[in-house]
């Protein structure tokens, strides 16, 4: 009977230390995406604003940002998958292009989710909403929206989001070539944990310590 209990001791710990696994906790993304600093590992959010999973993963994602190394950088692009995602991004290039993300990206959330004061597909009032918060003119922040500049920043957006074969959000990809999510990895902890493993297998392949 100890025999037995040791074995299966034995085996559930070395599933509980099991690496993540492509095809489970992560996969390969659609199209090799190239990434803004090559020397160095990047993590890149796929999110939307109107995600209350997104809302919920926020706090947890700050605080682990905040930990990664030196040689790794974070960085965000919104989910466009359908056409009803659009005005979310384009309010976070917005607030990018105005040099209000700081301030406004964590209270944006909250007006969707906690205050339930606006609604992610409500342009004008994500407009004025963007005006009040800032105290800029509204012509000028509605001509930001609406610019040209932030159209194509929305249709890349688009590209990023089918490049990487997400099929959600939150969703984080690693440097360019792997992508996790909740879904894949089963929980917000364990697709950061995932995170940190591809991560550490990115360098390994660039050669970085």
């Amino acid at each position: 009977m100890k025999k037995i209990l040791a074995a299966l001791m034995l085996l559930l710990s070395t599933h509980v230390m099991a690496d993540p696994q492509a095809g489970n906790e992560y996969s390969p993304v659609a199209q090799v995406m190239p990434t803004d600093t090559p020397a160095k590992i990047e993590v890149l959010e796929i999110f939307w604003y109107g995600c209350p999973h997104c809302y919920q993963f926020e706090p947890q994602l700050a605080a682990w940002v905040k930990k990664l190394p030196a040689n790794v950088y974070f960085k965000r692009v919104p989910g466009v998958p359908r056409p009803d995602w659009a005005p979310m991004a384009k309010a976070y290039f917005t607030l990018e292009t105005l040099g209000l993300l700081e301030k406004l990206h964590g209270p944006l959330f909250d007006a969707i989710h906690k205050q339930r004061a606006l609604k992610p597909n409500d342009e004008a009032a994500t407009i004025d909403w963007i005006t009040a918060q800032s105290g800029l003119d509204r012509q000028k922040v509605k001509d930001t929206y609406n610019s040209f500049s932030t159209n194509s920043q929305v249709m890349r957006a688009v590209q990023v989001f089918r490049a990487s074969g997400a099929t959600g959000v939150p969703s984080l990809v690693i440097d360019g070539k792997y992508i996790t999510s909740g879904s894949m990895a089963n929980g917000n902890d364990e697709m950061l944990k995932t995170a940190d493993y591809l991560i550490a297998k990115a360098k390994a392949e660039k050669g970085i310590k």
